[in-house]
């Protein structure tokens, strides 16, 4: 397993990882990609890491914020031409140091249920299924 570089997000990363994110199919027409990048930059409770190649191209991301209580991961993506080399669990290994560093206990995720080859992943990292209902009200 080769290790990539993985480093904090800089703003001139910006468009190659909304790129990245398209081609991951983890945007929505309703969330604007950008406005969640500067969301996350600006607050100290939240960091964006990304995974680069030896060519410095971004190859993957994982934003990573804590709510006060809990961990939570957002945009975990790798390119579909990198994946099965290690790097998402590269990734998460980094996003869940950062939440250790911050004394969070637990960390947690939403996956769209037709997602599944992100759960088999999570799954092959320890990451277990619970059983709880999502609820949630766009206020903006």
């Amino acid at each position: 397993m080769t290790q990539h570089a993985v480093r904090l997000f800089q703003d001139k990363d910006t468009t190659a990882l909304v790129d990245l994110w398209g081609i991951c199919d983890l945007t929505r027409p309703w969330n604007d990609a950008h406005a969640d990048i500067a969301f996350c930059v600006k607050s100290q409770s939240s960091c964006l890491f990304v995974a680069q190649n030896s060519n410095g191209a971004i190859i993957g991301s994982v934003m990573v914020g804590s709510d006060g209580h809990r961990g939570w991961y957002y945009y975990l993506a790798v390119a579909p031409e990198n994946r099965r080399q290690g790097i998402g669990k590269q990734l998460l290994t980094v996003a869940e140091q950062w939440l250790k560093e911050q004394g969070v206990p637990k960390a947690q995720l939403m996956i769209r249920a037709e997602n599944d080859q992100a759960v088999s992943f999570y799954e092959s990292v320890g990451y277990t299924e619970e059983d709880r209902i999502i609820m949630s009200k766009r206020l903006i």
